[in-house]
């Protein structure tokens, strides 16, 4: 702990009291690594504000000792956005004590939740007045609505409902000099000048404190209907996913691609989970329907369904007939996730690539990947509807552990050639924190670089916000 950090925390102490600071590395340890273990930083303290005008007070110490601060909520972020340094030069900044829901109205279609609400709490409170948060992910029971804004989340229900940034109609946050931007009003339409919350939202606290948010709800529906389909090609599954959106225009509210290792991978997480069909088919596609009123949304699946078995574009399929079915459907793209892990560390992507050229760019990815690292599993899966592909890659386990990092390390610096020719995004949904700094600085354009750095400059001059996440900013040039 440097001279700085020191001052800082004991007048923290003097001004919010022991509850609001920890200095018991015992109880700091579980915070300063990203949660796949990937990443380990070091921190002399975390600070727990209770309220946002708390906040306020550590932000202007932050900027008074200029002691860096690094925002945390849930730390489920797959980028490491939320890790402190490893020199233990910056202080965490945890906004897990600020969970209340301050408003919720099924007539307005709004909820005002500060930042360290977990999402599946403010599914649980729309869900009581009859409404629904769509944004969905299987971090729901610890992810928080404060790091989902700082990253941008994204989901399974993207193809409806769009990510963080259109669920969003509002953002409250501590700027790094201690000023407080409040837009919480929920106006639909406000053109006053430059969008200060848009500008927050995915900036993984690079700019400065998110709160509070204003979410937009949406009418629960009242018919969901979900379908596991079996084709013979992920081709096939672009084609079924136009015809889909052609047929069941916006009442189709997911469409996810799996690869039948899916199942392997699901059962090894969950043992006793019911598959409902063949597992042998080379691609499959969970889908959903879903709304309220006129529309039997039941009907609308199973004729829809059987309009592309007879033209061949589905080979087998099933329907969940009850939420228990439609659950275990969904615990197959669930557990698939759970049974990586299972394996142990190994490679994950969130990349994105335009619809049409998902299957080509599967398919040159993972063949360049296999060539160079044939003891290695691809896994690719993820959101047709919006081109984001999960791309992940297994070591053997057999291999040690520093050769299992090595082929990582490898089989990243293989997709990422394949995406750059494909023009495509290192990062669909997780954001770019630190583990995807040196890939985004390299391939960044410059005229995009110097704005982001006036932005910062503007915004953040002393560099206390967040350091080392997103890009390396030095200070003003």
């Amino acid at each position: 702990m440097n001279d700085a950090q020191a001052k800082l925390i004991e007048q923290a102490q003097r001004m919010l009291g022991a509850k609001a600071i920890v200095t018991d590395p015992k109880e700091i340890e579980p915070w300063v690594s990203d949660w796949r273990g990937r990443v380990h930083g070091a921190a002399p303290a975390m600070l727990a504000p209770g309220s946002t005008d708390e906040v306020v007070d550590i932000v202007r110490l932050a900027a008074e000792h200029r002691v860096p601060l690094v925002p945390q909520g849930g730390n489920t972020g797959m980028a490491a956005g939320a890790t402190p340094p490893a020199d233990g030069s910056a202080l965490l900044l945890s906004l897990r004590r600020m969970n209340r829901i301050r408003s919720i109205s099924a007539e307005n279609r709004l909820a005002v939740a500060e930042a360290g609400v977990v999402l599946a709490t403010l599914h649980d409170a729309a869900h009581e007045v009859g409404m629904r948060f769509p944004l969905t992910l299987g971090a729901r029971g610890s992810c928080t609505i404060g790091g989902l804004t700082s990253t941008n989340a994204g989901g399974t229900q993207v193809l409806k409902f769009g990510t963080m940034r259109a669920l969003i109609a509002g953002v409250e946050a501590v700027l790094p000099d201690g000023s407080v931007h409040n837009g919480l009003s929920g106006l639909k339409k406000d053109n006053r000048g430059y969008s200060l919350d848009q500008l927050l939202i995915g900036a993984e606290g690079t700019l400065g404190i998110v709160t509070a948010v204003s979410i937009k709800l949406t009418p629960n529906p009242d018919q969901v209907a979900t379908a596991l389909v079996g084709l013979a090609s992920l081709e096939d599954a672009i084609t079924l996913y136009r015809r889909a959106r052609r047929d069941c225009s916006d009442l189709m509210s997911a469409f996810e691609f799996m690869p039948p290792l899916a199942f392997t991978l699901a059962r090894e997480a969950i043992p006793d989970l019911p598959i409902p069909m063949a597992t042998d088919y080379p691609c499959y596609v969970l889908m959903e329907v879903s709304g309220s009123g006129l529309v039997d949304i039941g009907d609308l699946m199973q004729r829809f369904l059987e309009g592309v078995m007879e033209d061949g574009i589905v080979l087998d399929g099933a329907i969940a007939s009850s939420q228990a079915q439609a659950r275990n459907l969904w615990l197959i793209r669930e557990g698939m996730n759970e049974g990586q892990a299972k394996r142990g560390v190994h490679m994950r992507s969130d990349v994105s690539v335009p619809l049409s050229k998902v299957p080509a760019f599967v398919a040159e990815a993972e063949k360049a990947i296999h060539d160079a690292l044939p003891d290695c599993v691809c896994v690719s899966y993820g959101h047709v509807g919006d081109g984001n592909v999960h791309l992940n890659v297994l070591p053997s386990v057999e291999l040690p552990h520093e050769q299992r990092l090595d082929r990582i390390y490898q089989s990243k610096t293989i997709l990422n050639q394949v995406l750059d020719r494909f023009q495509g995004s290192l990062s669909a949904e997780h954001g770019i924190g630190r583990l995807k700094r040196a890939d985004f600085d390299v391939r960044l354009p410059d005229t995009k670089r110097r704005l982001l750095t006036a932005i910062k400059n503007a915004i953040d001059p002393d560099m206390v916000m967040n350091p080392g996440c997103q890009l390396n900013f030095t200070g003003k040039s």
